[in-house]
């Protein structure tokens, strides 16, 4: 069986709001969002973090304390889980340009979130979906 964010097209299980999102549709899940396509779910994903920046969320460690803070989870695991598979340091400060980065970060959220690793070519479509967050190629890491 699927994983409960992949079943619900929502692979960062975002958890129910008064927000709503592009591609959100009724679901039967009592405590997490359901989207249409995957892809939704990852442009959802992308649209909160960039919410997130525009608050001074700018970093892993500030990024994943937040979406999963220590009452709930083992934050410093998942912290440390994301900067390994995404490449980037936990306190590298991230702007709106970095959209390569913020890719590599949801794929890696995916993964914790789900325990197998992400379909890269659902987060791109996803990131496609946005306008928030750029891709500039001359950023590296």
């Amino acid at each position: 069986m699927k994983p409960r964010g992949l079943r619900n097209n929502n692979p960062l299980n975002i958890r129910h709001s008064a927000d709503r999102f592009q591609g959100e549709i009724n679901g039967n899940d009592k405590s997490f969002k359901t989207f249409s396509s995957v892809p939704y779910g990852y442009r959802a994903a992308f649209v909160i973090l960039a919410t997130y920046l525009s608050r001074g969320c700018n970093t892993i460690e500030k990024i994943i304390t937040r979406w999963a803070p220590p009452a709930e989870n083992n934050t410093e695991c998942y912290i440390a889980n994301v900067e390994k598979w995404s490449g980037i340091p936990r306190n590298k400060a991230l702007t709106f340009a970095d959209g390569a980065a913020y890719q590599r970060i949801v794929a890696a959220m995916s993964r914790v979130e789900n325990g197998i690793p992400a379909d890269i070519r659902q987060v791109e479509a996803g990131f496609a979906l946005q306008h928030k967050l750029r891709h500039t190629p001359q950023n590296s890491f």
